[in-house]
C-alpha cells in the first residue's frame, strides 16, 4: 500500500477511555466493542503510551495480535508519565527518548511494527528536525510504517514534512472547536496529509449527555473549562440547538456532530478520519453510521455560528 489515506478508513476508534480518564470500564464490553468495530469496517485503533501509563497498549495487545493483518494500530510518544509519577506531564522529544519509547510500545502491543507513530506533543526545546529525524530512523529500521504529529502548527507541519513525509496530523476538531480550519488545514491540504480529529464529540459534550451524566472522581472532564459550572448554562443552550437540529433530521446529536465534521472536511478539501472514543457497542454503531449521513447547506448554515459562542477554552 502506497498511501495511508487509502488504509486508515473513514472513521477510527479512540481507545483512551478503555483504560483511563473517563471512569471505570467494563472490560468485557470494551473488548466486544473492539471486535464490533472491526466488523463494521473500522480499521484504525488509536492509543498512546501514556494512556493508563502503558495499560491501554497492553489492553489492546490480544486484539491487535489476533487481527494483525486487518488492524492499523496508531500510538504515540512524548509524555513522560510513570506509575511512580502519574502526574508528570513533561514532554520529551529527544531522539534517545523516542528510540526507547518505541521499543516499549512494541513490547506492550506484542508486535514488531507500529503502523502510525505520532509525536504526542511538541517540546520546542528540542529541534523539530532532530525529533522527526529520529522518527524517520524508526521507519528505516522497520519499527514504524508511517509518521504522525499531534497539535502542531502549520509551520511545524511543513518543517517536519521536509524531513520525512508526515502521513497524519491529529488535532482537536469538532463543531465546537474549529481553530485549525484557518491556521493548520491549509497546510494539511497542501501536503495531502490526513487530518485525524480527536475529541470530535467534544469529549461527550456534543452527544447531549455529558452534562446529565454523574461524572465520577476518576473522570477528568470536570477539569476542562467548558464543563465548569460558570460555563454550563451557556454551553447547554448551544447543545440544545444541536439536539433540536438532530431531532428534526431523525438522527442523534452525536451523529449530527460527526456528519458536520465529514461535511466540513469535504468543503475544505481535506481527508478526515475522526476517532470518536467509546467503550460501548451501541455508541460505536451510532458513530459509524454517521459517516453515511449528508447534511444540507441549510443545516450547515444553522450550525455555523455555534463554535464562536462556546464558553471556555477546549483544554
Amino acid at each position: 500500500m502506497t498511501s495511508a489515506s487509502m488504509t486508515l478508513g473513514t472513521q477510527g476508534l479512540g481507545c483512551m477511555g478503555m483504560s483511563e480518564f473517563y471512569g471505570a470500564t467494563d472490560e468485557t464490553e470494551a473488548r466486544a466493542t473492539l471486535e464490533r468495530a472491526l466488523d463494521l469496517g473500522v480499521v484504525m485503533f488509536d492509543t498512546a503510551d501514556m494512556y493508563g501509563i502503558g495499560a491501554n497498549e497492553t489492553f489492546l495487545r490480544p486484539f491487535v495480535r489476533a487481527h494483525r493483518d486487518r488492524v492499523v494500530i496508531a500510538t504515540k510518544f512524548g509524555y513522560t508519565r510513570t506509575p511512580e509519577q502519574p502526574n508528570d506531564w513533561s514532554i520529551d522529544n529527544r531522539p534517545e527518548f523516542i528510540k526507547a519509547a518505541v521499543d516499549r510500545s512494541l513490547a506492550r502491543l506484542g508486535i514488531d511494527c507500529i503502523d502510525l507513530y505520532y509525536m504526542h506533543r511538541r517540546n520546542p526545546a528540542v529541534p523539530l528536525e532532530e525529533s522527526v529525524g529520529a522518527m524517520a530512523d524508526l521507519v528505516t529500521a522497520g519499527k514504524v510504517r508511517w509518521l504522525g504529529l499531534c497539535e502542531v502548527s502549520a509551520d511545524e507541519l511543513l518543517a517536519a514534512h521536509a524531513v520525512h513525509p508526515i502521513t497524519a496530523l491529529q488535532s482537536e476538531w469538532s463543531l465546537f472547536t474549529r481553530q485549525i480550519e484557518s491556521s493548520v488545514l491549509p497546510a494539511v491540504k497542501k501536503l495531502d496529509v490526513t487530518i485525524v480529529p480527536y475529541a470530535p464529540l467534544g469529549r461527550g459534550m456534543l452527544t447531549g449527555q455529558a452534562f446529565t451524566q454523574n461524572l465520577t472522581d476518576s473522570d477528568y472532564r470536570p477539569q476542562f473549562p467548558r464543563f465548569a459550572a460558570e460555563n454550563r448554562a451557556a454551553n447547554l443552550r448551544l447543545v440544545a440547538k444541536i439536539e433540536e437540529a438532530a431531532a428534526a433530521l431523525g438522527v442523534t446529536p452525536a451523529q449530527l456532530a460527526l456528519a458536520w465534521l465529514y461535511a466540513q472536511s469535504r468543503k475544505l478539501g481535506v481527508k478526515a478520519v475522526p476517532i470518536p472514543g467509546t467503550r460501548k457497542r451501541t455508541r460505536l454503531e451510532e458513530n459509524v453510521a454517521a459517516a453515511s449521513l449528508r447534511l444540507s447547506d441549510e443545516v450547515m448554515a444553522a450550525l455555523e455560528p455555534l463554535a464562536a459562542a462556546v464558553q471556555g477554552v477546549a483544554v
